[in-house]
């Protein structure tokens, strides 16, 4: 089980390096900045671990060639499920603005 864990951990944050490439068309190293600090690919391979790691405990698979391939997915989709979180707030932010009306509206 736990060969499960770390092959499902180090394919998934492979596969979030991967995505990360494939959505900022290069590798972005981590650095600091003066309020915070950027993470980079690094943060890519931390979600894509996690998210393979902790499907792989919640399925029980065992065999290897089905925790390579749980892992895979679960690696770009862990980048998919932040870009739709990040999504949903910029809509939420959209919304609380108020509407403006378009300047070619006459009142009659």
């Amino acid at each position: 089980m736990y060969e499960n864990i770390v092959f499902a951990t180090l394919f998934g944050g492979l596969a979030g390096v991967i995505g990360h490439v494939k959505s900022k068309g290069k590798m972005i190293m981590p650095r600091k900045t003066k309020k915070f600090i950027y993470l980079g690919f690094f943060e890519d391979f931390l979600t894509g671990a996690m998210s393979a790691a902790l499907l792989v405990l919640s399925s029980g698979i065992n065999s290897v060639l089905n925790v390579l391939f749980i892992s895979i997915v679960a690696g770009l989709g862990g980048e998919a499920l932040i870009r739709k979180l990040e999504l949903i707030q910029w809509q939420e932010q959209q919304d609380s603005l108020p509407e403006k009306k378009p300047d070619n509206c006459k009142k009659e």
